[in-house]
């Protein structure tokens, strides 16, 4: 079997991640699990931007309207938090849409609301060249 796309620093995400849910538990906004993350990435040595923002492009001009991204970890993997009772699949076409304007490979959907942490992996698979 094969090695996963990006499988240590995604390792090393979902380890922080699971480290605020621990601390914190579900039951707070959002804003809340993206403050506490950041300071878990800047404690492990995760390289991120935050709240970056992400070009759309129509018939490869730019466009006026753009994404906000929670997170751009190693400058290649796009990581959206949320904290509800689920995972819709509305979040879910948010990190594709994601993948597809910025041409990432990797995204990540992460969810602090649940009693347990849920996180999806994303993989586009026809990246523009």
């Amino acid at each position: 079997m094969g090695k996963l796309l990006f499988e240590d620093e995604t390792y090393k995400i979902i380890g922080c991640c699971m480290s605020v849910h621990k601390e914190l538990g579900p039951g707070f906004l959002e804003s809340v699990y993206h403050e506490a993350l950041g300071k878990e990435f800047y404690d492990n040595e995760v390289h991120f931007r935050t709240k970056d923002k992400l070009e759309l492009y129509y018939k490869g001009e730019p466009m006026n309207k753009f994404f906000i991204a929670d997170f751009v970890c190693y400058d290649k993997i796009i990581l959206e938090i949320k904290a509800s009772n689920f995972i819709h699949q509305s979040n879910e076409a948010q990190v594709i849409n994601y993948l597809k304007s910025t041409n990432k490979v990797l995204g990540l959907l992460v969810n602090f609301g649940e009693t347990s942490l849920k996180w999806k992996r994303f993989i586009n698979t026809n990246p523009r060249n």
